[in-house]
């Protein structure tokens, strides 16, 4: 007897419809065959569905099992087809009725005993059954909250092999997860156990105005300065002002977690903003993803949020040059010879450096102990074409003690984020039918329309341009800045003032260093 049941396989952040079919022939030597290009775990679930069969009291009669994967030219991986198979197997073996299965969608990974364990990528899969119109979808109970945010599914989840099977044949059906998800958003914007704040950052008003300017319009930031003049911690303390996710967000963010196998047990959706902070040793296919079977790197884990690099220099120069194309498109594509997969990076790029070896270059007190050449090797290591992609570079010198003495205070998180959010605000409803969410995404057609100039704008900006030599990537940048400027104020039009703010920030073109 043939059946068939439903999963979904992998394929970036998205998934598709993967029909198993299992055919169970009583005539014949007892045998048992996989076809369908089912990989290493995939393959090795006949043993671990077996032994679960038989822990869980199931025995199946000898026969001649035949089990196809379709469609059969895509590759075929993990240990989520554990469950539906097992599924099969007994429905094909007459155990239980086989159209019980009909309809359904299930995934999931089988311990020895027949308990149910945790996928990852329970979300995409969900999403699949409800596009393919599932009669409901049977997964892992840590992997329940997960699924049950898909709206329109009824997600079941399952504890142990026995549930399963009760539940598709009626004797014991398991009540659909009913989520909460107005609730999931009314908690703190940030992580539990954040609780640093700007106005901890003692002096550096200039580097905070640099901050809310990125914050508000999503742009890429470059703290320059000596050591302990405060770049980590400024960077540290940016998802204080971020504003909070919206729901397609969240459900972009948590799809790439879950597919990365990156989500907790039990976490129905990320509803704060990704904050990576990767280690300088990282490799390339760290960074932007990759592995045999292409994988989200440390960029996608930052979609929606940010991606600090401290130590800027240190990083490998190859790993810097990959972040060329995510920083620019806000994807990332990874090719191999039978596939290639896109993942997303709408990232938020803040990025920490000193200004030489030593670090003491622009110190007032320090002296410098490095030369020309050490200087010139060092700052060598960041690209021209990488710095043009970074919008803002702020210079963050030492602090004076006058700043650090007790009551020293300068502007804090709230107020911050106060603005911020005004001017995102603004955006949301400039955007609206652009399908772009912040400033930075500004481009053709889009960035003429919405950085319109008077002829004195375009005049005092073409002398910069000019003069500083900027390139047309940077001159987009700088419009870009000078957007969010206006929205921070409320202003509708550009004006020089913020045209002449935003050119402040491209410190390194000033230099010539780009």
């Amino acid at each position: 007897m043939i059946v068939a049941i439903h999963s979904a396989a992998l394929l970036g952040i998205d998934a598709y419809t993967i029909r198993l079919e299992v055919d169970f022939a009583r005539q014949g030597m007892p045998a048992f065959s996989m076809v369908g290009l089912a990989e290493g775990a995939v393959r090795e679930s006949k043993e671990r569905v077996f032994a679960a069969l038989r822990n869980a009291g199931m025995r199946l009669s000898p026969g001649r099992i035949t089990v196809n994967f379709a469609p059969a030219d895509r590759r075929k991986e993990g240990s989520g087809y554990d469950l539906p198979l097992a599924l099969a197997l007994l429905a094909a073996a007459e155990i239980i009725p086989p159209d019980a299965l009909n309809g359904w969608y299930a995934a999931g990974e089988l311990s020895l005993s027949g308990a149910v364990r945790p996928i990852s990528g329970a979300l995409p899969l969900a999403l699949c059954a409800r596009d393919a119109g599932a009669r409901g979808i049977l997964v892992p109970e840590g992997n329940g909250p997960e699924a049950s945010v898909v709206e329109g599914l009824p997600v079941h989840p399952v504890a142990h092999l026995s549930d399963a099977v009760n539940h598709v044949t009626g004797e014991k059906p398991i009540q659909a997860i009913e989520p909460d998800l107005a609730g999931l958003f009314d908690g703190d914007r940030l992580a539990p156990g954040f609780n640093a704040d700007f106005a901890e950052v003692k002096g550096q008003e200039h580097a905070k105005r640099a901050v809310e300017i990125a914050a508000a319009g999503g742009h890429n930031l470059l703290f320059l300065g000596p050591p302990g003049s405060g770049k980590t911690m400024l960077a540290q303390r940016i998802p204080t002002v971020l504003p909070p996710l919206s729901f397609e967000e969240a459900l972009e963010v948590t799809k790439i977690y879950s597919v990365a196998g990156r989500l907790a047990s039990g976490e129905a959706l990320i509803t704060q903003r990704p904050f990576r902070s990767p280690h300088h040793t990282i490799s390339d296919a760290g960074l932007v993803g990759g592995g045999v079977y292409p994988r989200p790197g440390e960029v996608s884990l930052s979609h929606r949020g940010v991606l600090f690099l401290d130590e800027l220099p240190e990083f490998k120069k190859q790993v810097l040059e990959v972040l060329r194309q995510p920083l620019e498109d806000g994807f990332v594509t990874i090719s191999r010879a039978a596939l290639s997969l896109t993942y997303p990076a709408g990232l938020m790029l803040v990025a920490a450096m000193n200004p030489c070896p030593c670090g003491y270059l622009s110190h007032p007190k320090h002296p410098c102990a490095c030369g020309a050449a050490q200087i010139q090797r060092y700052r060598s290591k960041l690209s021209g074409p990488l710095l043009d992609r970074i919008d803002l570079h702020v210079e963050v010198p030492a602090v004076d003690y006058e700043d650090l003495r007790p009551g020293s205070r300068g502007a804090d998180s709230a107020t911050m984020r106060q603005r911020i959010d005004a001017a995102r605000a603004i955006q949301a409803e400039r955007f609206a039918d652009d399908g772009i969410y912040t400033n930075a995404n500004l481009s053709g057609r889009l960035l003429e329309k919405h950085c319109t100039l008077g002829e004195s704008e375009h005049e005092f900006l073409g002398q910069a341009v000019r003069r500083l030599g900027l390139s047309a990537r940077a001159y987009t940048r700088v419009l870009r800045i000078a957007r969010s400027i206006a929205d921070l104020e409320g202003a509708e039009i550009i004006a020089a003032a913020h045209l002449a703010e935003a050119i402040n920030y491209r410190g390194l073109d000033r230099q010539g260093a780009v």
